[in-house]
C-alpha cells in the first residue's frame, strides 16, 4: 500500500509554481508552430505545391524539433548532473525564447526563396535542443524538492503545467481566429503568437533565477556523490532495462500529445472539412482535460500506487483515440465530447514520469530521464507527424490506430519499470 503522502510546504508550492509556469511558456512557444501549420505551410512553400504536401512537409518542419532534442537534453543532462539541476533549468528557456521571437520575425518564401525554409528549419532545431532539457530536467528538479512520497503529485502537477503550455497555445490560436479575420491572420496574424511567446518566455527566464537548487543533489555535491565517470558510461552499464523501459513509455506519451491535440486540427479540417474555429475549441477543450487529468493522475498515483492508475488510464487512452479519429468525423456535433474524451487518457503524461524519476538513482536520473525521453521523442515526435499526414489521405483511422498501439507498449512498460533503492 503507498505510504500516506504529506501536504506540500509553502517552499514547495513555489517551486512548483516557478518551475510550471516556466515549463508552460517554454512548451507553448515549441507547440504553437503545430496550431498554425497551414498558414506556414503557404508562407514558406513554393504555392505551386499541392495543399497536402505543404503541409506534409510543414509537419516535417516541425518533427525536425524533435530530432534536435537528445543533442540538447543530453549536453544538458549531463552538466545538470554534474554541476546542478537549476542552472541548466534556467538556461532552456533562454534558449527556447531567442528562436522563437525570431520564426516570427522570420521573412517567408517570396522574399527569401528557398532559404526561407531552411531559415525556419534551423531555428526549429534551435527549439527542439532548448526542449530538450525542459521537461526532464523540470520532473527531477520538482521531484527530488517534493521527496519520495510526493513524487506523484510532484511530477503530476508539473506535467499539468506543461500541457498547460499546449493549452496557453489552443486559447492563443482561439482568440486570434475569434479578433480577426482569416485573412488578416493569413496574412500576417500568424506571426503574433510566436513574438508573444519569445517575450514571455524571456519573463519566465527571469523568474526562474528564484528558484533554489534541489536538496538531493546539495547532498551529492556536499558528500561528493556525483557521477565519477560519464554519466551516459553509467547509464549504459548499469540502466540500461530502465533506458528501453523509459522509452517505450515515451512512444505512448508522443501519441497522446501529437496525435490527439498537436495534429488534430490540421488533420480533421483538411481530411474532413471540419471549420477551423470548431477544430480549434475541440482542442481546447481536450487540453483542458488534458491538463486536469494529468495533475489528478499523478496525485492519485501518490495515493493508491501506479498499479490501480494506470489501467484505467491506458483503457480510456485508446477509447478516446477512436473517439476523436472514428465517431467525431461522423457526427460532428460530439467533436468537443470525443476531444474532451482523447485529453482525459492523455493523462498517461502525468504517470510516466513518475516511474521514470523512480526509475535512476540520483547520480545519474537527469541523465538517465533525459537520454531515454528525448531519443525516443526524436524518433517517435520527429517521424509520426509527416509519417500520419501520407497516411491519413488512405486510412482514415491511421491516428487512432496508431495510438492504441501505443498505449498497450506504454502500458506494459510502466507496469514492469524497476525502481532505484537510491532516493
Amino acid at each position: 500500500m503507498p505510504a500516506l503522502t504529506t501536504p506540500l510546504s509553502r517552499s514547495d508550492v513555489r517551486t512548483l509554481a516557478l518551475a510550471s509556469l516556466g515549463g508552460a511558456l517554454e512548451f507553448y512557444d515549441f507547440v504553437i508552430f503545430a496550431f498554425f501549420a497551414k498558414v506556414i505551410a503557404a508562407h514558406f512553400f513554393p504555392p505551386s505545391q499541392a495543399e497536402w504536401l505543404r503541409q506534409t512537409q510543414t509537419f516535417g518542419l516541425f518533427g525536425a524539433g524533435y530530432l534536435a532534442r537528445p543533442l540538447g537534453g543530453v549536453v544538458m543532462a549531463h552538466f545538470g548532473d554534474l554541476l546542478g539541476r537549476k542552472r541548466m533549468f534556467t538556461l532552456s528557456v533562454l534558449l527556447m525564447a531567442l528562436p522563437t521571437l525570431a520564426i516570427g520575425l522570420l521573412p517567408d518564401f517570396a522574399t527569401l526563396g528557398l532559404s526561407a525554409p531552411l531559415a525556419l528549419l534551423a531555428l526549429r532545431i534551435a527549439q527542439g535542443v532548448a526542449i530538450g532539457g525542459e521537461a526532464p530536467g523540470g520532473w527531477v528538479f520538482v521531484a527530488e524538492h517534493a521527496g519520495p512520497r510526493r513524487t506523484g503529485t510532484a511530477c503530476g502537477l508539473l506535467s499539468a503545467g506543461l500541457t498547460a503550455g499546449i493549452l496557453l497555445g489552443a486559447l492563443v490560436s482561439l482568440i486570434l481566429h475569434g479578433a480577426m479575420t482569416e485573412a488578416t491572420i493569413a496574412d500576417w496574424g500568424w506571426r503574433v503568437p510566436f513574438v508573444i511567446g519569445g517575450v514571455f518566455g524571456l519573463l519566465a527566464m527571469v523568474l526562474r533565477r528564484w528558484l533554489r537548487e534541489t536538496p538531493v543533489f546539495v547532498a551529492l555535491h556536499e558528500q561528493g556523490e556525483q557521477a565519477r565517470e560519464m554519466p551516459m558510461v553509467l547509464l549504459l552499464r548499469h540502466h540500461r532495462r530502465a533506458i528501453v523501459l523509459s522509452m517505450v513509455g515515451t512512444w505512448t506519451l508522443t501519441a497522446a500529445i501529437i496525435v490527439l491535440l498537436l495534429m488534430m486540427p490540421a488533420l480533421l479540417q483538411t481530411l474532413h472539412h471540419i471549420p477551423a474555429g470548431a477544430t480549434l475549441r475541440a482542442n481546447l477543450a481536450g487540453t483542458c482535460a488534458l491538463t486536469l487529468g494529468t495533475g489528478l493522475a499523478g496525485i492519485a498515483s501518490d495515493r493508491w500506487g501506479m498499479r490501480r492508475v494506470l489501467p484505467p488510464v491506458c483503457l480510456l487512452l485508446v477509447i478516446g483515440s477512436y473517439a476523436l479519429y472514428g465517431v467525431a468525423p461522423a457526427y460532428p456535433a460530439l467533436l468537443v465530447p470525443c476531444a474532451v474524451l482523447a485529453g482525459l487518457g492523455g493523462s498517461y503524461v502525468g504517470l510516466l514520469p513518475v516511474a521514470m524519476v523512480r526509475a535512476f538513482p540520483a547520480a545519474v536520473r537527469f541523465s538517465g530521464l533525459s537520454l531515454s525521453y528525448n531519443v525516443a521523442y526524436a524518433i517517435f515526435g520527429g517521424l509520426t507527424p509527416a509519417a500520419l499526414s501520407a497516411l491519413v489521405p488512405h486510412a482514415g483511422l491511421a491516428p487512432a490506430h496508431y495510438v492504441a498501439l501505443a498505449a498497450v507498449a506504454g502500458f506494459m512498460a510502466v507496469w514492469r519499470m524497476p525502481r532505484s533503492e537510491q532516493p
